[in-house]
């Protein structure tokens, strides 16, 4: 769970023009965090780089070590490729809830985790990739995975049509208590897999209908991707 919008402090003496800056003397993991803790958005390594004078090398060490201090407190780091930022721990999801009023509502339907499922351990993915997978239409669950902020656009792909291309967001990590998709459950340890990859976009059948459709769809890997840990 994303945390609110926190209070910066400025020091009485702050900073104006011709007048240079003080010294940190913080460490670089510190200033990270603290430029973490402002940010209203996931921040980009090269930005965090540019801000703290540093280089992405060195950006990359503070983030392993406050993702080692952190193991130990109530804040974890969520990455997406270069971005980053603060979430809670997933331990706590409940204990937030009830501090901040939070109700559960509606749950995502099978075919939604499903989609989910198979869009996060095949990102990029594009529509037509996801329906020859799933066998069916899937314009509706894309469209409900994307209002809910779980699923994002990617861009378009370079083929016939450049169909968009999805992903999975920061929302999916902080909704299944992950630090990235890193810690996804291992394809080989699933029994029935959510990909195959041999499927290509040239095929020219329809999809066709849920309710039409003969053959389940690839089951839901086990924990963490379960709908009883996902309420929207």
């Amino acid at each position: 769970m994303e945390a609110h919008e926190p209070a910066v402090s400025a020091p009485e003496a702050a900073t104006t023009a011709g007048v240079a800056e003080a010294p940190v003397t913080l460490s670089l993991a510190a200033q990270l965090e603290s430029l973490l803790y402002v940010a209203s958005e996931p921040a980009t390594l090269n930005a965090l780089a540019a801000a703290l004078d540093a280089t992405p090398g060195e950006i990359e060490a503070a983030l392993e070590e406050l993702s080692a201090q952190y193991q130990a407190r109530g804040i974890r780091l969520q990455r997406l490729g270069n971005r980053v930022r603060l979430a809670t721990a997933p331990e706590m999801a409940e204990r937030i809830q009830k501090f901040l009023g939070l109700e559960e509502v509606n749950r995502l339907s099978q075919a939604a985790l499903e989609t989910l499922a198979i869009i996060a351990y095949n990102q990029p993915i594009t529509k037509p990739q996801l329906e020859m997978i799933r066998g069916v239409n899937c314009d509706g669950v894309i469209n409900t995975l994307l209002a809910r902020n779980l699923v994002q656009e990617l861009g378009r792909a370079d083929t016939v049509g450049h169909p968009m291309r999805y992903g999975v967001s920061f929302d999916f990590l902080g909704y299944f208590g992950l630090r990235g998709v890193h810690e996804l459950p291992p394809v080989e340890k699933l029994d029935v897999l959510p990909i195959r990859r041999d499927l290509q976009e040239q095929a020219s059948v329809s999809p066709t209908p849920d309710s039409q459709l003969s053959t389940p769809g690839p089951q839901l890997p086990p924990q963490p991707l379960t709908s009883d840990h996902l309420t929207i």
